[in-house]
């Protein structure tokens, strides 16, 4: 009670507590610091962030934007307690989204909200932001973090990211001269990457194995550590493929929906891809999660991205020399089929083969 009898609350006795997000603010600014890159190289702190296209070497630029989330793998993350790896999925989320349309990602903000905002776990996660747009090239220009009792229970947040690229006009992927006969190529993912995490909870609920029990499907390691493997980053090689052999016609992020969903949304309605679905090594984790939940191939296939992360489409003649650049840049290759002719009505991706589950 205040002196003169009325109540003498503070915004901390509601639950925020201001100090700690400054706090966490001091705490982040050396990782945000390390994402500068030409054209961005402010601090943190302002009430906007700041970006100079012309710095970046652009001279007629479509700006190209994307948003996302990490979704229901961050329960993992909350409940094991480890934070430092979801950042990255939220930065790899939103940056393949916007390479697979030929754009460089030029910045990234981030949105933060928690009922109770521990400083340290904060900035674990924004480290792993900071970790994932260097990896990407972005610079990390800003965001938000949000306190909200009574919105968030205990120790739970959520984290959304947003993502600017952008490409010199008449750049932009899908290209109009996809046609029969083109080679598809898949570049192997990092594992679940960030979609199908509720089914993938809902297993683990069935098999009643907790996040610090051994991986039964990989050695070394805790179950929720290797689930909580992060989403492999594809932006510098293909980068480096689409502006040294220009011969790229079109890309796809496999994420929720799988092949069936994600690969038609690039090509044109008289197309299908044709997949060989033995073409490819199913990652143990695939494996794992197929028979401890009993999920079928075609279900496998419209959740997850079952090992390929990427698809990469071009001419036949040219299919050898963009695999030789993205292997060079450390990426797996595999040729997973070709473009073939669609029939009205038909789906826009068919599949030979059985996955090797």
């Amino acid at each position: 009670m205040s002196e003169n009898g009325k109540n003498g609350l503070t915004y901390s006795d509601a639950g925020v507590d201001i100090d700690a997000g400054n706090l966490l603010v001091e705490k982040i600014k050396p990782a945000v610091r390390s994402t500068r890159r030409p054209g961005a190289d402010g601090e943190i702190g302002g009430f906007g962030g700041l970006f100079d296209l012309k710095a970046a070497g652009f001279k007629d630029p479509v700006l190209v934007a994307a948003n996302d989330g990490v979704g229901t793998k961050l329960k993992i993350a909350i409940d094991a307690g480890i934070h430092d790896t979801v950042g990255i999925d939220l930065v790899a989320m939103c940056v393949n989204d916007l390479v697979v349309q030929g754009a460089e990602p030029l910045f990234f903000l981030d949105y933060f909200a928690t009922g109770k905002l521990d400083p340290d776990q904060g900035a674990a996660i924004v480290g792993g932001i900071a970790d994932g747009c260097r990896e990407a090239g972005c610079a990390l220009i800003g965001g938000e973090t949000a306190e909200m009792p009574g919105m968030y229970a205990g120790g739970d947040y959520d984290l959304a990211g947003f993502a600017v690229g952008a490409a010199e006009r008449g750049q932009l992927l899908p290209a109009g001269d996809i046609a029969e006969g083109d080679v598809i190529l898949g570049l192997s993912s990092s594992g679940v990457h960030s979609n199908g995490f509720s089914l993938v909870r809902k297993i683990v609920e069935l098999s009643g194995l907790s996040w610090d029990a051994p991986a039964p499907f990989t050695e070394g390691v805790s179950l929720g550590r290797a689930l909580l493997a992060p989403t492999r980053i594809y932006v510098k090689p293909l980068l480096k493929a689409i502006r040294e052999t220009g011969a790229l016609k079109a890309l796809a992020h496999i994420t929720g929906g799988g092949f069936p969903e994600n690969i038609p949304r690039v090509l044109p309605k008289h197309l299908a891809a044709e997949i060989d679905l033995g073409a490819f090594r199913v990652p143990s984790v695939f494996s794992w999660l197929s028979k401890a939940g009993g999920v079928a191939q075609n279900e496998m296939l419209r959740t997850f991205n079952c090992g390929i992360g990427m698809i990469v489409v071009v001419a036949e003649t040219d299919a050898a020399r963009v695999a030789e650049v993205l292997a060079g840049e450390g990426e797996t290759v595999v040729t997973l089929g070709r473009m073939v002719a669609r029939a009205d009505g038909a789906p826009g991706t068919v599949y030979k083969g059985t996955l090797a589950l």
